[in-house]
């Protein structure tokens, strides 16, 4: 058998080579798949292109539906204790546990910005800025601002880290 590989290994190398390009050929060229798209649209039925939400275009904006009926205006109720004016410039909320950056903005452009505004406010201002807090409702009772804010307005430090741990 060696002398037979030996007379004809030009043949032998040829045959490899020709099963190693057929071998590629089945393996990695006809793995490419072939996408065909129809763009025919179901509801063309040769008609140009299909007029699906037309109706919404048309139909009156919300606001104007029969279906809906309008909110009633909420009764703003006021965001700051005695003192709607603060006599000398705002607090650092953020100084307060549970007021992020994002929340101590939110309150500032309510017309929160002192600690003596928020240590005074009652059930119903309460609930009237929680309202308005958007995905933080809840926070002011369950991290207890009014009481923080008590301490924090007396400047109080001791007693706040006493209770709440250290700002």
């Amino acid at each position: 058998m060696t002398e037979l590989l030996q007379a004809n290994w030009p043949l032998v190398v040829a045959a490899l080579v020709i099963g190693i390009v057929v071998a590629w050929w089945i393996f990695v060229a006809m793995r490419r798949t072939k996408v065909e798209t129809d763009r025919s649209d179901v509801l063309d039925e040769g008609k140009g292109p299909a007029g699906r939400n037309q109706a919404l275009i048309d139909a009156a904006p919300a606001a104007e539906s029969p279906l809906v009926t309008p909110e009633p205006a909420l009764a703003a109720a006021p965001v700051s204790g005695p003192s709607s004016t603060p006599p000398s410039g705002t607090d650092d909320l953020s100084r307060i546990k549970g007021v992020g950056p994002k929340l101590k903005t939110l309150l500032i452009s309510l017309g929160v910005t002192r600690f003596e505004q928020i240590a005074n406010w009652t059930d119903a201002e309460i609930d009237a800025i929680d309202a308005k807090l958007g995905r933080f409702e809840g926070r002011i009772r369950r991290d207890n601002w009014m009481e923080q804010a008590k301490f924090l307005a007396a400047g109080d430090t001791a007693g706040y880290e006493g209770k709440f741990g250290a700002l």
